[in-house]
């Protein structure tokens, strides 16, 4: 079960991502590409406000968030997010996470390449 106030940023995250999908799409950019590059920004975004609310001692985004948004296409994000921000760096099953997601989408991206 979704604690309720971990709603806003599941549907925020899941809006983004898919909105940023469909018009990336629209412009031209291959699917594979468009989902990556979709799913990068909210990935992104949530480690910057994860890091922000942990410095201010606010509200969280849920871990499972963060996975799951490395997961559907946004591992670039993520990487990127724990980088620029420095969060969750410090925590090994991020790094087992992010190595996962990326062997999972670089297998996923050769499949579709080679096909």
């Amino acid at each position: 079960m979704i604690d309720p106030r971990n709603r806003p940023a599941l549907i925020a995250s899941a809006l983004a991502g898919v909105a940023a999908f469909v018009l990336l799409w629209f412009l031209g950019l291959s699917p594979l590409l468009a989902w990556i590059a979709g799913w990068t920004l909210p990935a992104f975004a949530m480690y910057g406000i994860d890091k922000r609310q942990a410095e201010q001692g606010g509200w969280r985004v849920p871990e499972v968030l963060l996975h799951g948004l490395a997961l559907i296409g946004g591992v670039i994000g993520a990487w990127a997010g724990r980088a620029v921000f420095r969060h969750k760096t410090q925590k090994p099953e991020f790094t087992v996470v992010l190595v996962g997601a990326s062997i999972l989408w670089a297998v996923i991206a050769a499949w579709a390449l080679l096909g």
